[in-house]
């Protein structure tokens, strides 16, 4: 019995009894609205729900004297093994073990699919994170959005939602200039100028210019600029891609702010329309030869400037533009990844998001990484002031460097342990859940070897106090990935997958799937190993929503 089939007998259960104390008055209540929560202590049951304490009142009656009416009509539910009434009004109930054991079958039939669910079903979102400057190799900051903004794409699309990965590409403004004045002096062997990049990518950039053009040095000065910032911004951005593509992070979307820029058929920009349709909103004002976004009037601290008195758009003003195309694109939620340094845009997108005319607290949403450290990790010698991600994935490996930036929420500071994620011990967060779901493997294969299979399917066996709390959390897992999508917390399923490692581990070793010695074969094995692999499919499925393999041997 699943949360969903046992929310369904609660309400066949409540309906005739509002009936009965509020006649023609029907409970306007779905089996989705019913919450059933796991009690800590499994002593309590299965399930608890506080639906008596949540409706006594509207019925005209005590929460206990409903909460026993319930629990009356649940104890006589097919798969209900008993049903309590506790405290203030909680229904406590227990699920014999056929029906609790029936999702074993479950999990397994349903494959890669168990897990999904429709709690975000209609739901259009466009996440775009890591979003770095192509003039450089990506660091440590950019590592933890790369890893959490997938995760969190990966939670939204298996609860249903039409999302993507965006990056947002910053090609254009002062910082290509001095990308292309640094390379430009690289290739021609002079020191790196004020204010420009250096680092030792930059002169392999400037070979790399120079291999591709041999004729560079001898153009004119502004004609090199060009050239090299061109030729220069192709290879970084091809390097970036190549480094996200390692950490297993695919983007949907590479958006170049250039874009926003050109000037269409009709002689006008993205930008230009942005300004043309935010005054048509009524929050644009002229004052000083300027133009200017009333923001203030959305909790910003102070209006913004979108275009200067000199006619130039300032960086707001690519702001609006690319909020406006993302709705144009179909997009009616949008969620920005920002580093630690970007608080001050949290105000400013969301007033972007007023003055378009829509609801800053319900399209858009910011969320603020903190900063991450490294326990031992030294500065990138070819960038020379940065931990880069490369440097760190080589060091530490992909699936624990991910893992570890998923596992704490993104708003606390994180401090990483190199030598502990590298260690094949329990101590390792990553190890540990990898291990499990291997063990599950090393149990399917050695059942095989000893004839044990899933010929047979006897749910009412698995009685041990480790399988209904090992089945108890498995049936969570869909819960967990819609709360984790709806809350955009991928550290939730990890956690999850540490506790499913511990109560697995503790089921292997009080439960055989493999009879002893000479023993039989008998229904409890073969039922065994369908939960065993319902284990082992759930850890996979957890693991994938974290962009993170399960090994089948280690």
């Amino acid at each position: 019995m699943t949360p969903e089939t046992l929310a369904e007998a609660l309400l066949a259960v409540l309906a005739p009894i509002a009936e009965e104390r509020r006649p023609g008055e029907p409970v306007a209540l779905a089996a989705s609205d019913i919450v059933l929560d796991r009690p800590r202590n499994r002593d309590h049951g299965d399930w608890s729900s506080n639906i008596a304490m949540r409706l006594a009142k509207s019925l005209g009656t005590n929460p206990r004297e409903l909460a026993q009416q319930i629990a009356d009509g649940l104890a006589q539910v097919d798969g209900v093994a008993s049903a309590e009434v506790a405290g203030p009004g909680f229904i406590n109930v227990r699920l014999d073990a056929a029906a609790a054991g029936a999702l074993a079958k479950v999990i397994v039939e349903a494959g890669d699919a168990y897990g999904s669910n429709d709690s975000q079903q209609g739901v259009s979102v466009n996440v775009e994170f890591v979003s770095a400057n192509p003039t450089g190799p990506l660091h440590i900051g950019h590592t933890r959005w790369a890893a959490l903004g997938d995760s969190i794409v990966r939670l939204l699309l298996a609860s249903g939602a039409n999302a993507v990965r965006e990056y947002y590409i910053n090609d254009a403004g002062a910082q290509m200039e001095r990308f292309a004045l640094s390379v430009v002096a690289a290739a021609n062997g002079r020191p790196t100028p004020e204010g420009g990049y250096p680092g030792e990518y930059i002169t392999t950039l400037a070979g790399r210019v120079l291999e591709a053009r041999p004729d560079l040095l001898g153009l004119p000065e502004d004609e090199q600029l060009v050239v090299a910032r061109d030729l220069a911004y192709a290879f970084q951005l091809a390097e970036i891609q190549a480094s996200l593509a390692r950490f297993n992070v695919p983007f949907d979307v590479w958006f170049s702010e250039r874009t926003l820029h050109a000037k269409g058929e009709d002689g006008t920009s993205l930008i230009d329309q942005a300004l043309d349709r935010l005054r048509e909103q009524g929050h644009v004002f002229d004052e000083d030869g300027a133009v200017w976004v009333r923001t203030t009037d959305f909790g910003d601290d102070k209006d913004r400037v979108i275009r200067r008195s000199n006619g130039e758009y300032t960086y707001f003003a690519a702001d609006a533009a690319y909020y406006l195309n993302k709705g144009d694109r179909g997009f009616e939620n949008k969620i920005y990844l920002l580093g630690a340094d970007h608080h001050g845009y949290v105000h400013r997108l969301k007033a972007v998001a007023g003055a378009a005319g829509e609801d800053p607290e319900k399209n858009i949403q910011v969320l603020i990484g903190q900063l991450v450290s490294v326990k031992g990790a030294r500065l990138s010698k070819r960038a020379g002031n940065i931990i880069e991600m490369d440097d760190l994935q080589s060091w530490i490996g992909t699936d624990a460097l991910r893992y570890a930036l998923e596992r704490s929420p993104a708003d606390s500071p994180l401090d990483l342990d190199p030598e502990l994620l590298r260690k094949r011990t329990n101590d390792n967060p990553v190890f540990y859940v990898q291990y499990a779901h291997a063990r599950t493997h090393n149990v399917a294969r050695n059942a095989a070897d000893s004839g044990v299979d899933r010929s047979e399917f006897a749910p009412e066996t698995l009685t041990h106090e480790s399988e209904s709390a090992l089945l108890g959390a498995l049936q969570e897992f869909p819960r967990i990935v819609g709360f984790a999508a709806e809350v955009r917390e991928p550290h939730r399923v990890a956690r999850y997958l540490e506790e499913l490692a511990g109560l697995y581990h503790r089921w292997y070793d009080n439960c055989r799937v493999i009879p002893q010695g000479d023993d039989p074969i008998e229904s409890v094995h073969r039922t065994r190993l369908w939960l065993n692999d319902a284990a082992g499919q759930v850890f996979r499925n957890g693991l994938d929503l974290l962009g993170v393999s399960a090994p089948e041997r280690m």
